[in-house]
């Protein structure tokens, strides 16, 4: 019996798929320092690589190419960390003001609970110095981690500039070697899912830095309006908590509303910021996403709450944010692939009608005489 003819019960292939994802998830958490880090370099590579070619195409060697392309990325990313630290700076000049206010309007809420709720102040009181308390206590026990990952950060960041410029340089020994390792069966075909999976991501990472800007700029304007403090750095901040699905945006609203009700003497402005947020959201997922973010790589509520979750367990906050273009890139490559394409279809969100779906009916088996 070859290893071909041996067909093995349903329940050992089902133990063997999960040992071998297990295998993989805890490879990806050991080694998160190098992969974290190569993971960013690969979709800042994607992202750029059209900047090259154009430069390229201007005759300019390749490698001057990536230089330049490096160089301008490098010039802008300091640009914009320069300006967000300042309006950070800012915000943390006005931070003491800001905690006198939220502990002014913590007292008056305790009050308010205490004699709606026949409770008494004191074990009200008493509760928020335990766990004020606690939160001092973890804190301090997290300040030399804290120290590491910063440290590691800085790490990081002079390793990326080094990987990304070497996936450009080596962009076409890449492609090759998939080709040569999956061209086998079908070379047109492999051929076409890689360069049409390339396109396709390029697309979903560029439209994903657009959407961020416009977001950002349609956050920071309405917060303008309404005469929030710091409308600025909270719009950049929603902006980039917009990237990660359903969680970031509740978090990106909660900010301002919470520094609304802190500076403003009425809780409308909590209210117009809220019904802002919500306009902008009724924008982003109507128009920008299906017309700048490509439509086609569009993931469901349920896998992107889960995927950004398990990111959070496997890499952390980085891996929050790697975690929906990761799953959108895996999603591009399902859909291109025939014997994945049912995986991709249920990432997506493409819900088909329930009309279409009949019920399988089982047929009633008569008793035959042996």
């Amino acid at each position: 019996m070859t290893i071909k003819e041996l067909n093995f019960p349903f329940y050992i292939k089902a133990t063997i798929v999960l040992l071998g994802f297990f295998i993989l998830l805890s490879m990806l958490y050991i080694a998160r320092s190098i992969i974290v880090p190569l993971v960013f370099a690969i979709i800042i590579a994607i992202v750029l690589h059209p900047v090259v070619n154009f430069f390229v195409r201007l005759k300019i060697k390749r490698v001057i190419a990536i230089i330049i392309t490096l160089f301008l990325t490098i010039l802008v990313i300091a640009g914009f960390g320069a300006f967000f630290f300042s309006q950070a700076s800012l915000f943390s000049e006005s931070w003491p003001a800001l905690v006198d206010k939220f502990t002014v309007m913590l007292n008056q809420t305790v009050a308010w609970v205490s004699g709606y709720f026949d409770i008494d102040a004191q074990r009200i009181d008493a509760w928020l110095l335990k766990t004020k308390g606690e939160l001092i206590n973890t804190s301090g026990a997290s300040i030399g981690q804290t120290l590491i990952s910063v440290g590691g950060g800085v790490v990081i960041l002079f390793l990326i500039p080094v990987y990304i410029f070497m996936i450009l340089f080596y962009h076409p020994l890449l492609l090759d070697f998939i080709r040569k390792v999956f061209a086998k069966s079908n070379p047109v075909q492999v051929n076409e899912i890689v360069t049409q999976t390339k396109t396709v991501i390029q697309r979903y990472l560029i439209g994903l830095v657009i959407e961020a800007i416009i977001v950002a700029i349609l956050d920071s304007t309405a917060l303008l309006i309404i005469g929030v403090d710091y409308a600025i750095l909270l719009g950049i901040i929603g902006a980039l908590l917009n990237v990660i699905p359903y969680i970031g945006g509740i978090v990106a609203v909660a900010l301002p509303m919470m520094i609304a009700l802190v500076t403003k003497s009425s809780a409308w402005y909590a209210v117009y910021v809220l019904a802002a947020y919500y306009f902008i959201q009724l924008i982003d997922n109507n128009y920008i996403v299906p017309k700048i973010v490509a439509s086609k790589v569009k993931i469901n509520a349920l896998f992107s709450i889960v995927v950004v979750l398990a990111g959070n367990a496997l890499w952390g906050i980085p891996g929050m944010f790697l975690s929906i273009p990761l799953l959108a890139i895996i999603k591009v490559v399902f859909d291109h692939i025939e014997p994945l394409k049912p995986w991709g279809f249920l990432l997506g969100d493409t819900m088909p009608s329930l009309l279409k779906i009949k019920p399988i009916r089982l047929k009633r088996m008569k008793n035959k005489p042996i």
